[in-house]
């Protein structure tokens, strides 16, 4: 594969990389409205839709030969070979009766399966595109949310934080655009992509060179930016690389047990067809001793095992769709029913996730109306992935009477929001003044500021200033809000180009504090999950205390919480030993709920994460089984083993319940 990354980047790439912007628009005649209708259409019956071939639904036969020679039904039919020489080889009289009993064995046992796992994945198939993984790209003129497989050539693709690469994209305008492509390269630091290359075609040895180019299968970490479709399907580098992968996925402990049965009843039959045929051989001709000896293989053999299995999975998995559940990979199953933790993110989860903008404040607790128009300015005027809270305050503001700031203002650059910095800027004009306005966390934004603004007064921000900032904030997170400061700057005339170094020595505005209340079913489920032996970790990025008043509420122990700064500074063995007695971690980067995911693993539980956010990819794909819902953004509802079409621990519940049911069925049958 690494041959293949070398020596194909230049080739499929280097001139659509290298290319002036304006130059490849030209040449290849893009039209930045976006493809019509007709085209759409001749494209897709010339090219076909967008999938990679490897990723593609397996036909019919696939699942049948795939059951056929089941580990078990391999045995069978070797056995069989050996009644073909002794029952119809040797004697006089053919004797068909064996090997007539075995063989419809083997038949009933693989239709059986092949039925039950090809009916339950077709099913998958259906409920999957419920949850379909969509981009947006300009038809007509228009911007519209298609299916990623329905993407063609030419496309004009809009891109912003959390969006999956649809196929594989030129970038012509982009604005602080950073892409995740571990995927592909292994490489956990996210990648720059700009509209116009900053190498030459000389300098590009393998795909991470590519500057301009997104590849199909990668995700945008933060920034907003527009790309042209290139290549799509089994023609994309992802297409290229796949038809060279020979490794499959790691196997699940429900294939693991399975082989480790059937190796352990292969080591059974070659020892004891031996010893039964040497301890009746002395009594009986030979004929009818290896007969005996062949007929007790038989009798070992729990033919119907596996299939009974394998079936109970894909009725449970229907009928977990039932429940509001959707079963993305078959032996996710098994991991949820064994589920001993579930680790969670406290937003939509163990609350309503239903913001209400509650608060507007100035520098000391005082409500302000500047203060709301500025956070209404950032979040209407910002286009990156809007978030409930950038909602919250748009839907504030229009009820406070700010529709004709929609007109009034115009957007003229943004610094887009990442989970480094933790901030979102807009540049904005009336026409008269620009001015950058900022939201984040508190902290973040204090970082920033060196004046504060009270009643249209600006003075230097001091150390008791910033004391009692932290002293407001901290009582609104105490009872239950979630706080974001605002901050702004209007001496930019000057700067020509907006980036992060633009955020510097700003004016504080005040605080605007959000409420989400905790869902009156979380309490009840949570104390239902314990007594189902599954203990819930809460691991959220928000602050200690708005955390611990939800906790509090739903009837988590908070009385240790531990942020990511302390688990920064310890090694594994010591998180280990805080993850017996700790329930709640906040203020967690991506990689630290990933590695308390990764040492719970190592200690030997079996762990499930729950999230929806871009920042819990690495989360769900550490762990055992993956939890997303179908309102989660695309990179986690891919990186989920398990999707719910509602993000309520009920629903979760409902799950694990009808897994454990179904397992206990099996044994009943058994």
């Amino acid at each position: 594969m690494q041959e293949i990354k070398e020596n194909t980047a230049l080739k499929m790439y280097g001139k659509e990389c290298t290319l002036k912007c304006e130059d490849f628009i030209k040449k290849f005649k893009i039209n930045k409205e976006g493809l019509n209708s007709q085209t759409v259409e001749e494209l897709l019956h010339n090219f076909g839709y967008n999938e990679v071939k490897q990723g593609k639904p397996k036909k019919w036969y696939n699942y049948f030969f795939s059951s056929l020679f089941s580990p078990f039904n391999s045995i069978l039919m070797g056995i069989v070979l050996i009644l073909l020489y002794t029952d119809v080889f040797l004697p006089e009289v053919p004797n068909y009766a064996n090997i007539i009993v075995i063989v419809v064995l083997v038949l009933a046992s693989t239709l059986l399966e092949f039925f039950e796992e090809f009916r339950s994945n077709k099913a998958a198939e259906k409920l999957k595109e419920l949850v379909a993984t969509t981009t947006t790209v300009l038809r007509n003129g228009q911007e519209i949310q298609i299916p990623i497989r329905e993407v063609v050539l030419g496309d004009i693709v809009k891109l912003s934080a959390g969006s999956m690469i649809p196929a594989d994209l030129r970038i012509i305008n982009s604005k602080d655009l950073y892409v995740g492509q571990s995927s592909l390269t292994g490489e956990s630091e996210a990648v720059k992509k700009l509209s116009e290359s900053e190498i030459s075609i000389n300098e590009i040895d393998n795909i991470s060179d590519l500057d301009t180019i997104c590849f199909m299968g990668t995700n945008v970490i933060s920034g907003s930016a527009t790309g042209v479709v290139i290549k799509t399907a089994d023609s994309t580098y992802f297409g290229k690389v796949a038809k060279n992968i020979t490794q499959g996925k790691p196997k699940t402990s429900f294939q693991k047990g399975i082989e480790q049965i059937s190796k352990l009843l292969i080591r059974f039959m070659i020892f004891l067809i031996p010893l039964v045929f040497v301890l009746n051989a002395w009594k009986h001709d030979n004929l009818t001793a290896f007969t005996f000896a062949v007929a007790i293989a038989i009798g070992i053999t729990p033919l119907l095992l596996p299939v009974i299995l394998s079936s109970s999975l894909s009725k449970g998995a229907v009928r977990m769709s039932k429940k509001k559940t959707i079963v993305k990979k078959l032996d996710s199953i098994q991991s949820l029913g064994g589920m001993n933790i579930l680790c969670t993110d406290k937003t939509g989860t163990l609350t309503e996730d239903k913001i209400v903008l509650e608060r507007y404040l100035d520098i000391h607790g005082e409500e302000d109306i500047r203060v709301l128009k500025h956070a209404f300015l950032n979040a209407y005027f910002q286009t990156g992935l809007r978030s409930n809270m950038d909602q919250a305050v748009i839907d504030r503001g229009l009820k406070n009477g700010m529709e004709e700031y929609k007109e009034k203002y115009t957007k003229i650059d943004e610094v887009p929001f990442d989970f480094v910095r933790r901030r979102l800027s807009v540049v904005v004009t009336d026409g008269i003044k620009k001015q950058l306005i900022t939201k984040g966390a508190v902290e973040e934004i204090l970082s920033i500021c060196s004046m504060v603004d009270y009643k249209g007064q600006v003075t230097i921000i001091t150390k008791e200033i910033k004391e009692n900032i932290r002293k407001i904030s901290k009582e609104l997170n105490k009872n239950g809000l979630r706080v974001v400061a605002v901050c702004q700057k209007n001496d930019i005339n000057s700067i020509e180009t907006f980036d992060v170094n633009a955020e510097k020595n700003m004016v504080l505005m005040g605080f605007i504090g959000f409420l989400d209340p905790p869902k009156e079913s979380a309490k009840e489920s949570i104390e239902k999950l314990n007594k189902a032996g599954v203990r819930v970790i809460v691991l959220t990025g928000d602050n200690a205390e708005v955390t611990r008043c939800i906790c509090d509420k739903v009837g988590i122990n908070s009385n240790n919480i531990v942020l990511g700064s302390q688990i920064e500074q310890l090694p594994d063995i010591a998180i280990m030993r805080i993850l017996k007695k700790t329930n709640i971690f906040a203020k967690l980067s991506p990689i630290q709920k990933a590695r308390i995911v990764r040492l719970l693993k190592e200690a030997g539980n079996v762990v499930g994460y729950m999230g929806d956010g871009i920042n819990d990819s690495p989360s769900l794909t550490n762990s055992d089984v993956g939890i997303s819902v179908d309102t989660a953004v695309d990179i986690a509802k891919e990186s989920a083993d398990i999707i719910l079409l509602e993000k309520d621990l009920k629903v979760l519940l409902d799950g694990v319940k009808e897994r454990k049911k179904n397992i206990w069925k099996s044994y009943e049958i058994y």
